[in-house]
């Protein structure tokens, strides 16, 4: 496999099997990562503190999860009572387990997810990153800040909005689950394309678009990072290969020239 067929080849226009396109990016991240020694170094450096976090995040809402929710509703009595408030402890559950995933690794990961992303783009044919400056990197560090300020405000007001649905008797929290993790999909494919966009200082409103108007492409991409975060072992690989995928997304969507040319390439220029 050549470097630069490792792209994917995106349709100038949306189509419903783009969703399974955007699944099938993580094969490619993996198959990436195992053929190029660099990636595979770093992204096992990753998927070591990425397991710590995970272990660490599920015995902190096995422990203070049940107490959590009986602040807010009392344990019922009832055989049917109790059914329904484990219930609501499982779903629930659930979903926090994967937004803590997708906030605690990314934030003690922070220092290596632009490298991997360099380094996806290298062995996609792009050539070396940039030469380092001063003021690059302060921008590129505002910028990255700002994004992540701005993802992770729609997601937990996103979840927030959802939250009223725990009030419908029965049916409420199920459906919680569902939009919930729906939701989370789209947040998590934006999350890892925003990765190479903000290393080029694209705008938050590019990342936004590229999420509205390939909306099955970034909700395969999502989906697939939601299903590998509960496949045991190899959800511990979940950020090196979400950071490859959307890395690789980018570059395929530069490819079908729908993603103008990225304003770092012209600061570059400038600057030399």
């Amino acid at each position: 496999m050549s470097p630069h067929s490792t792209l994917p080849t995106i349709s100038p226009q949306p189509r419903l099997s783009d969703f399974f396109q955007g699944m099938g990016l993580l094969g490619r991240a993996f198959s990436l990562i195992l053929r190029d020694r660099r990636l595979f170094l770093l992204s096992a450096l990753c998927a070591a503190v990425t397991a710590a976090a995970l272990v660490g995040l599920a015995w902190l809402l096995w422990r203070y999860a049940p107490g959590a929710l009986e602040s807010v509703w009392t344990r019922p009595e009832s055989w049917y009572g109790q059914a329904a408030w484990t219930a609501v402890l499982v779903l629930s559950g659930l979903v926090l387990w994967v937004v803590g995933a997708n906030v605690l690794p990314p934030l003690l990961l922070a220092p290596l997810q632009d490298p991997l992303s360099e380094l996806t783009e290298e062995a996609c044919g792009g050539g070396p990153g940039a030469s380092f400056t001063v003021a690059g990197f302060v921008r590129g560090l505002v910028t990255g800040i700002a994004h992540t300020l701005a993802r992770l405000f729609f997601l937990l007001a996103g979840l927030a909005v959802l939250l009223p649905l725990h009030l419908i008797p029965g049916v409420g929290s199920v459906l919680w689950t569902v939009l919930a993790s729906l939701y989370t999909m789209t947040w998590m494919a934006g999350e890892y394309l925003a990765a190479p966009m903000t290393r080029h200082l694209y705008p938050f409103a590019e990342v936004r678009r590229m999420l509205r108007e390939r909306r099955a492409l970034c909700l395969g991409l999502g989906a697939g990072i939601y299903v590998l975060l509960w496949v045991p072992i190899l959800n511990a690989f979940f950020l090196p290969v979400a950071i490859v995928a959307g890395t690789l997304l980018y570059g395929g969507l530069r490819e079908a020239r729908l993603l103008a040319p990225p304003p770092g390439e012209s600061t570059t220029a400038a600057l030399k």
